[in-house]
């Protein structure tokens, strides 16, 4: 009995040192995320985030809920409803509205005018429908993975982008053994966390919860009805 009792516990030990000890390479977890995004038609979470704006030193906290739409075109469909503060940000793939109930006004403007001047790259990252191989280049960050066994990469565009100097992307270590280990991805939206630097080293830090993915979000909710008496400003 006593050697039962040993082997059970040396085989216990042994199967948690191979678990704690695996590790992924760079490129594997590149490819739970792309092949992840691959399956992803729609993604609905909870959100929090935080800016540092880099000249006043100063920081904006926010969060709430997102809701975000493959399109049938290049375009994604997609809602952030701010709790704090309170306002909204919706697209229908074609056009984008921008409501700030305080103010009783709604900015509208074309998704090609909200994402001008070169920020495609976020927006490819912000709907999922970007290839991070393709359009940056990745290496692991200075710690390779945080106390929860996710990993950390950071990625550097390509190409020089206005809204991106350097994006860090937190990866569920979960999803990334999964794909390792079945070779084909398990997890549609495998993102814990994200950490955007823009050019004049703003950081914005977004942390996601409660995520469900391709529960066929109807249509009708990437489309925005302006309240009465709320001012539309075109743009």
């Amino acid at each position: 009995m006593k050697l039962l009792k040993t082997l059970s516990l040396a085989v216990s030990l042994f199967a948690f040192a191979a678990t704690s000890a695996f590790a992924a390479d760079l490129n594997q977890v590149v490819k739970t995320l792309e092949e992840g995004y691959g399956t992803l038609n729609d993604v609905q979470a909870a959100f929090s985030q935080k800016t540092t704006i880099s000249s006043v030193k100063r920081e904006q906290k926010g969060g709430g809920e997102l809701y975000i739409k493959k399109g049938s075109g290049s375009n994604a469909l997609f809602r952030f409803n701010y709790d704090r503060p309170k306002q909204q940000i919706v697209s229908n793939g074609k056009q984008v509205w921008y409501y700030l109930p305080e103010n009783k006004q709604v900015m509208v403007m074309s998704m090609a005018q909200l994402f001008e001047g070169g920020k495609s790259v976020a927006l490819n990252y912000l709907t999922g429908m970007g290839h991070v191989s393709r359009d940056f280049n990745a290496k692991f960050a200075a710690e390779q993975k945080d106390k929860k066994g996710n990993y950390i990469i950071e990625l550097t565009p390509k190409q020089k982008n206005p809204a991106i100097a350097k994006l860090q992307l937190t990866i569920s270590g979960d999803a990334v053994e999964k794909f390792v280990a079945h070779g084909r991805p398990s997890y549609p939206f495998p993102i814990v966390s994200s950490v955007m630097t823009d050019q004049v080293g703003n950081i914005t830090r977004i942390e996601y919860s409660n995520v469900k993915t391709n529960k066929g979000i109807s249509s009708s909710k990437f489309e925005f009805k302006v309240p009465s008496g709320v001012e539309v400003i075109k743009r």
